[in-house]
Parts: C-alpha cells; sequence; structure tokens
C-alpha cells in the first residue's frame, strides 16, 4: 500500500494516473474509430483522439509547473475501461448493435475522466495551484463535451440498432 500524506501528494498521485489512462486512450481510441460503422461516431472518436494528445500535453505541463516529469503511474481503472472497449470493438453484431456497444464502453471512459479531473482540479484549486486547476478545467471542459456529443449520436445510432431487431413487443415488456 501506498502513502499519501499530504494533499499535494494525492494531486501528483490523481495527475500520474490520469496521464497513464490518457495515454491507454492514444492507444485505444484509434482502433474503435477504425470500427465504427456511423460516421459521427467514427469522427468524433478521431476528434477525441486528437484531444486526448492535448490532454497529455496539459497533463505533462501541470506536472513540469509541480516539478514533476510527465511519468504516470499505473490506471488500473483506466485498463478495465479499454478492456471493455475491446470486447465492444471485437462485438460481433451488427454494426449500429456494434456502436451503441462503442458509444456506452467510450462513455464509461469519458465518466471516469470526468470524475478524475474534477477531483484533481479540486484538489489543485484548495492548494493554490491556480495554473495547474486551469489546465485541468480546460480538460475537464472538452470530456464533458465529448461526453454530450457521444449522447447526441447515441440517438441515432440506438434508433439504427433498433431497427435491426431490437424491439421488445409490448406483451414482452409488461412482463418485465
Amino acid at each position: 500500500m501506498s502513502s499519501l500524506p499530504t494533499l499535494h501528494a494525492l494531486l501528483i498521485d490523481e495527475l500520474k494516473d490520469l496521464f497513464h489512462a490518457e495515454n491507454q486512450l492514444l492507444k485505444a481510441l484509434p482502433k474503435m474509430a477504425k470500427v465504427a460503422g456511423n460516421t459521427q461516431l467514427k469522427a468524433g472518436f478521431t476528434r477525441h483522439l486528437a484531444q486526448t494528445r492535448v490532454h497529455v500535453t496539459r497533463l505533462t505541463q501541470a506536472l513540469k509547473l509541480l516539478g514533476l516529469p510527465a511519468k504516470g503511474k499505473t490506471c488500473h481503472a483506466m485498463l478495465g475501461l479499454v478492456e471493455e472497449g475491446a470486447e465492444a470493438i471485437a462485438l460481433r453484431a451488427p454494426t449500429a448493435v456494434r456502436d451503441a456497444a462503442l458509444i456506452g464502453a467510450a462513455q464509461r471512459v469519458e465518466h471516469y475522466e470526468i470524475a478524475g479531473y474534477g477531483t484533481a482540479r479540486a484538489f489543485a484549486q484548495t492548494l493554490g495551484e491556480t495554473r495547474v486547476a486551469a489546465l485541468l478545467q480546460a480538460t475537464l471542459d472538452e470530456e464533458g463535451e465529448t461526453n454530450r456529443n457521444l449522447t447526441d449520436i447515441s440517438d441515432t445510432v440506438n434508433t439504427a440498432a433498433l431497427a435491426v431487431g431490437g424491439k421488445i413487443s409490448a406483451s414482452k415488456k409488461s412482463r418485465l
């Protein structure tokens, strides 16, 4: 078990966790974009890949402002979330159903990142690390926007997935 005796140490730990998480996404997002069938979803993954590169740069800057090298620590949560994304990529299903699974996996990642960046930003603000907090807020804003975009795309994708036989009959609904 590691020791984090101060809020400053906890901030650093969170930044290193996020750094590793973002670097995992740099590998996962191209794979998700490649298999996405919906053109908006494919473009969204590609756009978020470019943003993720900026997120890594911001984390590098934040760590540098704190006098540390850009180095991560294993983010076990993101390892699991990326594995769920890999399962969605490998899913044998109609394209729209697989796209719906990809969106679900991507939104779980976004929610994790939103929590992580929000927590780190709050730590930085409390510590008076305003420049670090500003970097984290910029990324937090983008993660929230990505999540909203995925929700918007899911309306189209879910409707398409429903059209390939995913409708539950009224009689089955009443038994649920």
